[in-house]
């Protein structure tokens, strides 16, 4: 497997991201190493808040929401998955597969042992997120789950079409451009070229290139057993699980009933609906900050 990884000088400078970085390390199937960037911000002692990003974005996504929740007290870890931010990059489409990107973070949070998280996800950030709390439920005291689904090849919505006909037709990816017209507010040319730091050229975007099409959208898709198989544990997990998905999203619209319907912990939860585009985090960072301090909160004094 050939790993592409992008220089240090690219994430230099960048808009309101003062973060260290922290890594770690796990294997491919050919035992190639590959390295995982993670944001790991407030004290150590502290319940772990884990914040998911999907595609194409990075931990960049939460730099608004990692410092509301340190002030609180927290500990916010904020990983970047393979293909991502300041993570490596598998050079080859095929070498991006729903289950390869579930088990390297499983190892990924295996290694650092975290416990009592509270997990906050959105896009892919939920659809490997809510497999990792199917792997170890017993590691998750809640979960704060915002744009995104656990699909199982059932179909698709029509913004969720659109997207996908655009990732895999449109000659260069425009990552910046991508994640600016998947919010409401307008993003700022520094904010954009953050988002574009992780790429120095096409080569590098491979993975985000991949991605839409992994989607279990069909029968016919890869890892929709295994869907299937992570929603009976959810169907089961009886902590606290709140919903907050943006009111201007046309790629996950209506994908909120299925969490609060399904999963035990949801009900008579405060569930919200946020102003925002498919990058809520863009459009409501302290409202979502409040929402994850107050879960945790509410859960302290059960």
């Amino acid at each position: 497997m050939q790993v592409l990884r992008t220089p240090d000088d690219r994430f230099e400078g960048l808009a309101d991201w003062p973060f260290a970085p922290h890594y770690g390390t796990v294997q491919t199937a050919g035992g190639e190493p590959l390295r995982i960037h993670y944001v790991d911000e407030g004290p150590r002692d502290a319940a772990p808040v884990l914040l998911m990003h999907g595609e194409p974005s990075w931990s960049y996504l939460y730099r608004k929401i990692i410092p509301i929740l340190v002030d609180r007290g927290h500990r916010v870890i904020v990983p970047d998955l393979i293909g991502f931010g300041r993570s490596d990059k598998p050079a080859a489409r095929a070498d991006y597969t729903y289950e390869r990107h579930v088990a390297w973070m499983a190892e990924w949070l295996s290694g650092l042992d975290l416990r009592n998280i509270t997990l906050f996800c959105q896009d892919w950030g939920g659809l490997i997120g809510l497999r990792l709390v199917a792997a170890f439920p017993d590691r998750f005291a809640g979960l704060v789950i915002a744009n995104t689904g656990l699909p199982t090849g059932s179909g698709m919505t029509e913004g969720f079409k659109a997207w996908l006909n655009f990732s895999q037709s449109v000659p260069q990816m425009p990552i910046g451009f991508i994640v600016n017209g998947g919010t409401v507010r307008d993003l700022s040319p520094a904010e954009i070229a953050a988002y574009d730091a992780p790429f120095p050229d096409e080569s590098y975007k491979e993975g985000a290139r991949q991605f839409p099409a992994l989607v279990p959208v069909t029968p016919e898709h890869a890892s929709v057993a295994e869907n299937l198989a992570a929603w009976k544990v959810l169907e089961q997990f009886d902590r606290p699980v709140v919903t907050c998905f943006s009111d201007g999203d046309a790629v996950t619209r209506g994908g909120e009933v299925a969490f609060q319907t399904r999963i035990p912990g949801a009900k008579g939860q405060p569930h919200i609906t946020l102003s925002g585009g498919h990058f809520v985090q863009e459009d409501s960072p302290a409202q979502i900050a409040e929402i994850i301090d107050g879960q945790i909160r509410r859960g302290a004094v059960q």
